[in-house]
């Protein structure tokens, strides 16, 4: 900027470009900082569309417990303000506390849900093979780390075009099962699934087959939810999530 221009007012800019800013944002950033800036950004930061996107992925190195994780993700769904049943994409990676039950429960109350990736999660498949199929009629896209899941929705959901095996413990049997059920597989992820050996006619088949394939062993760089060791941040980043905290709805508003 050349001497003397004056730098843009962030503050004037329309409504609607500034929600279309603060939406690009991740929990921690809108709680932690966006809607400290002013009244305009807190009250946009309060409403429901704000919130249609919740983003804590690379979250959990910061230094807060899982309790203050759980209790800022609780808040973030409560001002979405009934939109989490309207959810359509969830994707899981590393929520090693996760249980069968729990995502269960979640899963019956997600009716339009059409992506689900839960990664390096430890759950089993038979409580899950009886409920995901009916819960989720919509579901088209799929990516799980539990290989018995897998094929269980595989076989009984023939129509979905992508499907997610980051770090499974596939094999080639299970590989050859899920390319015999799912005819419309379009994109295949099996990246650090080295029980997989996709060789000779396996490797064949799966060009054959598949418009875009991830190996065993291609990178890894682009995994969205941050599977790469990170340095620990001080526990003072999370401040206290108290009820009269800038994180509670019933605490004092900035002083303003």
């Amino acid at each position: 900027m050349n001497q003397g221009e004056e730098y843009p007012n962030w503050l004037e800019l329309p409504p609607e470009m500034t929600s279309s800013i603060l939406n690009r944002l991740g929990v921690i950033e809108k709680l932690e900082s966006a809607q400290k800036v002013c009244r305009s950004w807190r009250r946009i930061c309060k409403e429901p569309l704000t919130w249609s996107k919740i983003d804590m992925r690379n979250v959990g190195h910061m230094g807060g417990s899982s309790h203050e994780l759980e209790k800022i993700c609780r808040h973030a769904v409560d001002r979405s303000q009934g939109g989490s049943s309207k959810l359509r994409n969830l994707k899981l990676a590393m929520c090693y506390l996760i249980e069968n039950e729990g995502l269960i429960e979640v899963i019956a109350k997600l009716p339009l849900l059409e992506v689900l990736e839960v990664s390096y999660c430890s759950l089993s498949g038979e409580p899950l093979e009886s409920i995901v199929p009916s819960s989720c009629p919509n579901q088209m896209t799929l990516g799980n780390n539990c290989d018995d899941v897998a094929l269980a929705i595989a076989e009984s959901m023939p129509g979905f075009t992508r499907l997610q095996l980051f770090g499974n413990r596939l094999t080639n049997f299970g590989l050859n099962a899920i390319l015999d059920r799912c005819p419309n597989l379009e994109y295949l992820d099996v990246r650090q699934c080295i029980n997989a050996d996709i060789v000779g006619d396996m490797e064949r088949r799966c060009y054959e087959r598949i418009k875009v394939l991830r190996r065993p062993n291609d990178p890894v760089d682009d995994y969205p939810s941050g599977v790469s060791d990170v340095d620990e941040m001080s526990e003072e980043y999370y401040g206290n999530y108290s009820a009269a905290s800038d994180y509670s709805d019933t605490g004092e508003d900035l002083g303003f």
